[in-house]
């Protein structure tokens, strides 16, 4: 007996997701022959998962130093950190899923800065040794889902976004959060040719509403399966906030501001219609060119082993995050 199940049609990629990002690049201009790439920036999904090219193996990490609350253990089957390290998007390193891992390892991190400011009464300015030495770690085992319908469930070493924010004293104007990425086209190829980096605008930007930020459930991540986040996944310091798409999850962060005003994010200026600033998990609103009721969840076999699962509703954390939206439209906030 064969030790793969029958597919079924649910179980099939839809096509418009398929064929997406074959349309992203020919509304680049972009076409086999005027395609140049380097090699390292062509990796193939398909043929990764089947082994026919392994993704390059990411750095090895630091140690961490962290507490494991049972509040955040969730019993849930981990993805292979090979899966997490190895298929990831980060535009900035190319567009195809193993791209990053291929292409990130020259990220320099020594000596990183993040600075909060804005409207906070103490801006602060701390590079990483204050971060790990001001912050207890916890590791947190959260699900990941990303916009294009598959899934993760990952273990994440980091602290409370809120913690951050608190240090620096928000007046009574802040009402959001605004975070940026590294802007260094030398360390980054996507943010300066548009053919690898998909044609957004850069440096990456992305939101929050500061009672999101304050959510027990945002993390300042700094880590993965106890170790420092290799480049790929947004090394050094990167959000992740469960409850949302995994584009919220804006990686090597160097500035956070609190603004007044709901600030820009990068793929909703990018496509506003099809992303918005929420950016909540929803299996009731789906993306214009495929459905989010079903997701395809990633574990350790190959492409065929790769699991449908119904969406969640908040990812699975209605419960910690549902009141923040109590009154709000979630089809038109989507």
């Amino acid at each position: 007996m064969s030790r793969y199940r029958k597919l079924r049609d649910a179980d099939v990629t839809a096509e418009e997701v398929f064929f997406q990002r074959r349309k992203v690049l020919q509304a680049l201009g972009i076409t086999a022959a005027s395609l140049s790439l380097p090699l390292t920036a062509r990796a193939d999904v398909l043929s990764w998962f089947k082994g026919d090219k392994a993704a390059a193996a990411a750095p090895a990490g630091k140690d961490l130093t962290f507490t494991r609350p049972a509040a955040w253990h969730a019993d849930l089957p981990l993805t292979p950190y090979d899966k997490v390290t190895g298929y990831n998007n980060f535009y900035e390193f190319g567009l195809d899923k193993a791209d990053p891992a291929a292409n990130a390892g020259g990220l320099k991190t020594d000596g990183w800065k993040v600075v909060i400011d804005g409207e906070v009464a103490k801006p602060i300015t701390l590079d990483m040794d204050d971060i790990l030495k001001r912050f207890a770690l916890e590791e947190r085992i959260y699900r990941l889902r990303c916009v294009e319908a598959w899934s993760m469930v990952v273990p994440w070493t980091g602290f409370e976004l809120g913690k951050l924010i608190k240090l620096a004293e928000p007046t009574g104007q802040a009402r959001y959060v605004a975070f940026q990425t590294l802007d260094d086209p030398a360390q980054m190829p996507g943010q300066k040719d548009r053919y690898i980096g998909g044609g957004l605008d850069y440096p990456y930007v992305e939101g929050l509403r500061l009672d999101e930020a304050m959510n027990p459930l945002a993390l300042m991540t700094v880590g993965v399966y106890g170790k420092t986040l290799p480049p790929q996944n947004g090394a050094p310091i990167r959000l992740i906030t469960p409850w949302k798409y995994g584009f919220k999850g804006i990686k090597s962060i160097v500035h956070i501001r609190l603004t007044r005003e709901q600030p820009p994010t990068t793929w909703n200026i990018s496509a506003p219609g099809e992303y918005g600033f929420y950016a909540n998990v929803n299996p009731h609103v789906d993306h214009p060119r495929w459905s989010q009721a079903t997701e395809r969840a990633i574990g350790a076999g190959g492409i065929l082993d790769v699991k449908r699962q119904p969406t969640l509703l908040f990812n699975g954390y209605a419960e910690q995050v549902a009141g923040l939206y109590r009154g709000l439209d979630l089809r038109e906030n989507f």
